[in-house]
Order: C-alpha cells, then sequence, then structure tokens
C-alpha cells in the first residue's frame, strides 16, 4: 500500500518489541533502514537478520540519553544512504516505582532516556532531512492519562506530545511531526501489567483484546506516508478504545 523505496528510515529504540515490527513494516515496504539500539549486538544481529546482505539496513549502538550518540547516528545515515526522510523515536525506559520510593536517579534516568532522548535525535536529524520528511514519536497512553508506578515515563510521554507539536509548527511545512500512543500491545513490556490485573485491563478494552505491534506498525508506516501528506502535529491513539472507555 505505501512505497518506501529509496527513502530512509532512522528507528530508535529499534529492538524492542513495538520497534522491531516498525523495522520489519518499513523495510518489507523498500526503506533503508538505519536502526539504533543501548544493545549493539542486539541490534546488529537483527539488522542482519532484516537484511542479509547489509545493503538496506545496519544496526549500531545509540545511547538515547547521550547526545553525541544521537550525532554519530546521524553520521551515519549520511555517509550510507544520504538524506534522511523518516525519523521514528522509540527508544523507551519503563520501570516500576512509585514516587514515595523514587530516587532521583531514577527520575532522572527515565526523564533522560524517554524525553531528552527524543530531543537529542530529533534536533540532530533537523539538518538532514529530505524535501516532505517526516518524523513520529512514539508516546503513550500514559502521557495523556499518568500511571501509576510510572511517574517519570508519563510525565516523560506527556512531554514528547507537546514536544512533538512544538515541531512541527517549528518544521512545517517542510517536515510533518506526528505521535502515536499505543496502549495495551503485545510485548515483553506489558506482560508484569497484564500478569497483575489482565482480565480487568481487557474487560475494559472494547475491542476485548490487546493489540499487535505490527498494528502500532502500520499506523507509524500511514503517518510517514504520502497518504498522511496533510497530518502534522497530530496524535493517533492504538489502543483498542481503552483510553476512551477509562
Amino acid at each position: 500500500m505505501f512505497d518506501f523505496r529509496n527513502r530512509t528510515l532512522l528507528l530508535t529504540g529499534a529492538n524492542g518489541g513495538i520497534s522491531r515490527a516498525i523495522a520489519q513494516t518499513f523495510f518489507a515496504l523498500g526503506a533503508n533502514c538505519v536502526l539504533t539500539d543501548l544493545d549493539e549486538a542486539g541490534i546488529a544481529a537483527f539488522a542482519l537478520e532484516l537484511d542479509p546482505t547489509g545493503a538496506r539496513a545496519v544496526g549500531i549502538r545509540q545511547d538515547a540519553a547521550d547526545p553525541a550518540d544521537a550525532d554519530r547516528a546521524l553520521a551515519l545515515v549520511k555517509e550510507r544512504f544520504g538524506a534522511l526522510d523518516v525519523l521514528v523515536t522509540s527508544a523507551g525506559l519503563y520501570r516500576d516505582r512509585k514516587v514515595a520510593e523514587m530516587t532521583d536517579a531514577h527520575w532522572r534516568t527515565g526523564i533522560a532516556v524517554n524525553l531528552d532522548g527524543v530531543f537529542y535525535t530529533c534536533r540532530a536529524a533537523i539538518p538532514h532531512f529530505s524535501e516532505s520528511a517526516a518524523i513520529v514519536n512514539v508516546a503513550s497512553m500514559a502521557g495523556h492519562r499518568g500511571s501509576v508506578g510510572h511517574a517519570d515515563y508519563a510525565a516523560a510521554k506527556g512531554a514528547v506530545l507537546n514536544f512533538s507539536r512544538t515541531l512541527a509548527m517549528e518544521l512545517a511545512p517542510r517536515v510533518r511531526v506526528n505521535s502515536v500512543s499505543p496502549g495495551l500491545i503485545d510485548t515483553p513490556m506489558v506482560r508484569g501489567l497484564m500478569d497483575a490485573n489482565g482480565a480487568a485491563l481487557i474487560a475494559g478494552t472494547p475491542a476485548k483484546r490487546l493489540g499487535t505491534p505490527q498494528e502500532v506498525a502500520r499506523v507509524v508506516a500511514f503517518l510517514a506516508s504520502d497518504w498522511a501528506s496533510f497530518v502534522t502535529g497530530e496524535t493517533v491513539h492504538v489502543n483498542g478504545g481503552l483510553y476512551i472507555a477509562s
């Protein structure tokens, strides 16, 4: 349906559950893929699995909280493929701890990865975008309604939503900027929630099931495609109706 041939994707946090589906979707639609993750060996292996020739997919280490790593990732994009057409920021850190027990270090690390990392990578990418490029930032339903035990994550994701809206205005009309907010998606990140309260969460979801990583990836591909050429500054919820029903 969408054609990303001769276009280049940079995807951060690319070795995660949703992120792998995003990479697989874009690669299948013809994109060149620069995939980054804190797990250097894991992302290199995934890129090789995706493209054994190494011609269209490459995996490198990126610590989202390190601005120098963002610069290195963009330098690789330029060296290998030229201009950048699609940036998807998906690096994230999700840990359980209530505010009363949260240390300064825990808070700062969560904000550094989930918010600062989006800023660093988007900022580094700006000089490298092609005409009619697109950014899709992966936020979360937690950024809209909060999440007990995950204050750092929810606060950062809420900030990502407003950062994305601001960036959409600053980069228009050359670059479109949108967000996706996944809900309960069948990945390792939500399995603890499902173990603790899965029946109630499914009962409260109008779709009556978990979403799949592929369902998020397809929305990301749409937002990055020419079919969404008049969509910018928006957030698409991918949660089976849980957000409106709660």
